[in-house]
């Protein structure tokens, strides 16, 4: 590691880096707009300027930008330096001449890298007097809100857009004074993670549209580390709540899964959470008998319906249970000891099942390494089999897109150019391209990178795989009757993996074809036997599918054919909408045959329309779980607020349930940590759940984590329609984490760290 001295202090610092992150890891305060760590060097904003010198004589030295400037061993700088300090401040002086200074109506206002940097440099009286340039803006959809006039031509969000995710559709227009990032015409972006902009910028130019139509200040929300609950990759977030309702998701930076970013699903898929048809209370449906129909769900209070639903699921009764992928493991293991091991049902049709359970075996037995995603994107050849990934793991498809750059940046490393510096990197590669094979029935959005893409139906897809694992290894059986062309490009690809440093394969289940995958593992195989230190990566089909597959199961076909046959008095429905997995006339049938069918979800859907009993349960942001994602990956997600009415963790309702039946013991599952224990005690492969994240009773010097910030405020003014004194916070008896802004404010784990922030950093930069 080199050593490098600053302000004639020596430092450690990590090979391969610039002067500026370099000191934004050791906690200096250099100003900076135009870099980001995912996007490298450009030098365009010139606000990162520091002295260097030549050597510990060189009383002089000169002024450089630190992104720009490798921090090579002995390199010695001035942060301090009086000549840089004023650089700096001209800079943002100029930089702000045509700035409206709009903090206070400014959705960023509060959160806002513009105004840290300003204050940082010094700049906090503005002395330009003249006309400032104005633009219109645009309509760029329903997610981003666009006011060009904060822009302060950092360049950053077309680099981010054009260059790392890949969309067209916004571009810099004009140039000098009058840059204008935006479309050609008004119009909704097109790229499936323009939400990441919102981040990207450091002004308030690109802000979320859907918080500013219920906007509050980023110092009222609270906040808790949660997982996002759209795909199987399993990315982190911060969900932000006020008032009771949930406000926006932001991106939390997990080194080895999100990074820095979101896909637009993620970020702005929070709204059900809201919706006003949520489930509140508890439900019975009691029949109209003067109608010969089904009355309507009507609410009953929780504690004169418990003794009753404790008695259709005692000992002896005939119950089955549903579960489902997009459950916590808590709730499908509750359900799965509230029935027994015989009557947990998966709560997928049996295709699904299959392919979900051998992706599972196929990865447990492989040679081969199964990635993270930030490894994913450090892959240098891919070979993608019968997976659409922007479709079932976005931001599997935006890691991917990285991939191509892999092995044309050799070229600019012999030429002795870092690979932070991005516009060498990009001039020295040109168009060139690394290997990518797309093998898919339709067209991808990662066709645009493909060296080839290969449209065939499943079976030929598989058929591919193979004749790619025979060119590998000759001893593998070959393909009979394989067109010419096909054989050739089987060829091709085989030649490109396995001369190439890091192969990735990718494929998934939603083609619910199982020859499919096995031939993604087999070429994983064969890569392995060559050396090739080959990855493996399948995607999941829900957000938990991958747990619900370790914990097992038998599937819904099962359950349907045991309703049918008169076997299930009862079914017990976890968050699951069997219309959307079941044929409507075979559901029908087996639900007509249910003496009782009870449904825990937060949601109304046909399978509640069903129900006779609906039991209201706490969506992510309410709730406490577990997800595993594709890699195998086991994430906590944390309450973020109290939930109302009846509503509650599903678990929770299984133990209630559980409870009044009999089943288990009064105390057992009293929080989080016990339901854990006791899910890893009866289901050993999931062991690795039980320390992800430190137990409830965690504290530092004695206290707990608050959720709101320092300057959380209007806790009294909230509630003064209810009550004029400050109301006691909630008690949260699973995890460390207090509905409060008392509690410990130093450095917390960083699996209970509700939000991220650091003293003059209040921007989501302050991850850096």
């Amino acid at each position: 590691m080199p050593t490098i001295y600053i302000d004639n202090q020596p430092f450690e610092v990590r090979d391969g880096q610039n002067l500026l992150e370099a000191c934004l890891s050791l906690g200096l305060n250099v100003p900076y707009f135009c870099w980001h760590p995912m996007l490298g060097s450009v030098g365009a904003c010139r606000q990162c300027a520091v002295k260097v010198f030549k050597d510990e004589n060189d009383t002089r030295g000169r002024i450089v930008m630190s992104c720009m400037t490798p921090a090579a061993e002995g390199t010695r700088l001035s942060v301090e330096d009086k000549d840089a300090q004023a650089f700096r401040k001209s800079v943002i002086e100029w930089l702000m001449t045509n700035h409206p200074h709009d903090c206070p109506v400014c959705d960023e206002g509060g959160e806002c890298h513009l105004q840290d940097m300003t204050l940082l440099t010094g700049h906090d009286y503005r002395e330009y007097r003249f006309d400032k340039r104005t633009y219109r803006n645009q309509d760029l959809g329903p997610f981003i809100n666009h006011e060009m006039n904060r822009c302060i031509q950092c360049y950053r969000c077309v680099r981010y857009y054009r260059d790392y995710a890949g969309g067209r559709d916004l571009n810099a227009f004009a140039s000098h004074n009058h840059v204008y990032f935006g479309r050609h015409e008004d119009g909704t972006l097109e790229n499936e993670f323009s939400g990441n902009l919102v981040e990207v910028c450091p002004t308030g130019v690109f802000t979320d549209k859907t918080y500013k139509s219920h906007y509050t200040r980023r110092w009222d929300l609270q906040t808790a580390p949660s997982i996002c609950a759209h795909c199987s990759v399993g990315c982190n977030t911060t969900p932000g709540e006020r008032y009771g309702s949930l406000r926006r998701i932001r991106n939390r930076y997990n080194g080895d899964v999100n990074g820095y970013f979101l896909c637009d699903r993620g970020r702005f898929g929070y709204e059900f959470v809201n919706d006003v048809r949520r489930f509140r209370h508890v439900l019975h449906r009691i029949p109209d008998e003067s109608f010969r129909r089904p009355g309507q769900l009507v609410p009953v209070i929780k504690s004169f319906m418990l003794p009753y639903l404790g008695s259709i699921l005692a000992p002896g009764s005939k119950v089955i249970g549903i579960g489902s992928p997009r459950a916590s493991l808590e709730a499908n293991y509750a359900l799965w000891a509230l029935v027994g091991e015989e009557n947990f049902h998966a709560g997928v049709p049996d295709p699904e099942r299959s392919v979900t359970q051998l992706s599972v075996e196929l990865l447990q037995k492989s040679p081969a390494r199964v990635p993270s995603l930030r490894e994913a994107g450090e892959a240098d050849a891919v070979l993608v089999l019968g997976e659409d990934v922007t479709n079932t793991a976005p931001m599997v498809s935006l890691a991917l897109r990285q991939t191509v750059r892999r092995q044309p940046m050799k070229l600019a490393e012999k030429m002795g150019i870092p690979d932070w510096n991005d516009y060498a990197v990009r001039n020295a590669v040109q168009e060139a391209k690394g290997p990518f094979f797309v093998a898919t029935p339709a067209a991808t959005t990662l066709d645009d990178v493909a060296t080839d893409a290969y449209r065939a139906a499943p079976d030929d897809i598989a058929r591919l795989g193979l004749a790619v694992v025979h060119a590998l290894d000759p001893q593998a059986p070959a393909v009979p009757d394989l067109a010419g062309d096909v054989r050739a490009l089987a060829e091709k690809i085989a030649a490109q993996l396995k001369t190439a440093e890091r192969p990735l394969i990718v494929s998934g289940p939603s083609l619910g074809n199982e020859a499919i995958l096995r031939a993604a593992a087999g070429v994983a195989k064969a890569l392995h036997a060559l050396g090739r230190p080959a990855e493996l990566l399948f995607t999941s089909m829900e957000c938990n599918s991958t747990g619900l597959a370790l914990i097992g199961g038998k599937s819904l076909d099962n359950a349907l054919k045991k309703m049918r046959a008169g076997e299930a008095d009862t079914v017990v429905v976890l968050e699951n909408d069997l219309y959307r997995r079941a044929d409507r006339e075979d559901l029908n049938e087996a639900l007509q045959k249910a003496k009782h069918v009870v449904v825990i979800d937060h949601m109304q859907h046909e399978t509640t329309s069903r129900a006779e009993m609906v039991l209201p349960t706490a969506t992510f942001a309410e709730g406490d779980g577990t997800f595993v994602n594709n890699e195998g990956r086991a994430q906590r997600f944390i309450q973020v607020f109290p939930s109302e009415g009846d509503v509650q963790d599903s678990w929770r309702w299984l133990r209630d349930l559980a409870l009044a039946a009999g089943r288990i013991e009064r105390g057992d599952w009293h929080n989080l940590d016990a339901i854990v224990e006791a899910m890893v005690e009866a289901l050993p492969q999931l062991h690795a759940v039980h320390h992800i994240v430190p137990a409830a009773n965690f504290r530092i010097t004695g206290l707990k984590i608050p959720r709101q910030t320092h300057r959380y405020s209007g806790r009294t003014a909230m509630n003064a329609h209810l009550n004029v004194s400050e109301n006691r916070p909630p008690e949260d008896p699973d995890s460390p984490l207090a509905f409060s802004m008392e509690g410990y404010r130093g450095k917390a784990p960083s699996s209970l760290s509700p939000n991220f922030w650091a003293p003059g950093w209040n921007s989501v930069q302050s991850v850096t």
